[in-house]
């Protein structure tokens, strides 16, 4: 479950997002269902709109989405909405990434400190 916080900063985001979902008269499919799951994996925050064509509300679809995916609603406005599901994929990313960048911040100062210690002892034995 999202903190109010959380979903303010979620729309926020997804302000700049396309919409990449599409629900048409058949509902929610398993096509979309399938479709919705790979792009969450992919991207975390999903945009969709339910075509006019469709007999159910943006609310409705977005609702049966995030039961059946276990995804969070973050947002719908008129015939668009936005859902959010935690991605692990993502996850492990980013902390490979967060990792990577404190072990290359470590080495740069280890250098650091192995070039001044060098230093040091050139200018005593001056």
């Amino acid at each position: 479950m999202l903190t109010s916080k959380q979903r303010a900063d979620l729309r926020a985001q997804a302000n700049d997002l396309d919409t990449t979902l599409m629900v048409g008269k058949g509902g929610v499919t398993e096509n979309v269902l399938s479709e919705a799951a790979r792009q969450l994996e992919a991207r975390e925050l999903v945009k969709g709109r339910v075509l006019e064509a469709a007999l159910l509300s943006a609310r409705e679809v977005c609702d049966a989405l995030c039961e059946a995916l276990g995804a969070d609603g973050v947002q719908c406005v008129g015939s668009k909405f936005v859902i959010y599901r935690r991605s692990e994929k993502k996850a492990q990313e980013a902390a490979r990434q967060a990792r990577e960048e404190r072990e290359r911040r470590n080495e740069y100062f280890r250098q650091a400190a192995i070039q001044a210690a060098i230093e040091r002892r050139k200018s005593r034995e001056e």
